[in-house]
C-alpha cells in the first residue's frame, strides 16, 4: 500500500497540534522524548513505527531532505501510547550519528522549523535489527503499511 494518511489520531500531552514543543524535548534541555498517544489505528494493525522528520532543516543528503530526530520500530499492534522517554521499541539512527530520540535544535537563528511526528500502523508485528536509518525502515515496512497519521510540533532557539 502506498503511503498515505489514515484517520488515525496523533497526540502528545507534552504539545497540541501545530504548537511549541516544550524545551525539554529539545537537545538544548533534557532531549527527551515526548509522550505520544494515537487512536483509530486501521483495522488489522499488529505493529506500529514513529518517526520524528523536521523537514525545514537545510539539509540533504543520501537523497534525502531534512533532518531525522528518531527512527522507532518493533513496537505491537496493541499499543496505543508511548510515554514520555520510553523504552519500548527498537531504536534506529537519527541523524545526530546516534540511536534513539534527539530532540530539536534547529540552527541559531534559523526561525520555527516545524517537527513530524509521524505514527505508521503496520499490518504485522516487525523484528527488524536495531540501528535502521529512515529509509532502510521505510523500505522495510512500506509493503506492510497499513495507515500513518502525524502530529507536527515546532521549535525555534532563542
Amino acid at each position: 500500500m502506498a503511503f498515505a494518511l489514515s484517520s488515525m489520531q496523533v497526540t502528545s500531552s507534552a504539545f497540541a497540534n501545530h504548537q511549541a514543543i516544550p524545551a525539554k524535548h529539545s537537545a538544548e534541555q533534557d532531549d527527551v522524548s515526548p509522550a505520544l498517544a494515537w487512536q483509530g489505528a486501521p483495522e488489522g494493525t499488529k505493529g506500529f513505527a514513529v518517526v520524528c522528520h523536521d523537514p525545514d532543516a537545510p539539509l540533504v543528503k543520501d537523497g534525502t531532505y531534512g533532518f531525522v530526530h528518531w527512527v522507532l520500530y518493533n513496537l505491537p499492534g496493541d499499543l496505543n501510547e508511548l510515554s514520555e522517554n520510553t523504552a519500548l521499541g527498537t531504536a534506529g539512527a537519527n541523524d545526530f550519528g546516534n540511536q534513539g530520540y534527539g530532540g530539536p535544535m534547529p540552527p541559531e537563528g534559523h526561525g520555527t522549523h516545524y517537527y513530524y511526528f509521524w505514527v505508521l500502523a503496520l499490518d504485522h508485528q516487525t523484528a527488524l535489527p536495531e540501528g535502521l536509518t529512515l529509509n532502510e525502515l521505510l523500505r522495510e515496512i512500506e509493503p506492510n503499511l497499513l495507515g500513518m497519521n502525524r502530529l507536527v510540533g515546532t521549535y525555534q532557539r532563542d
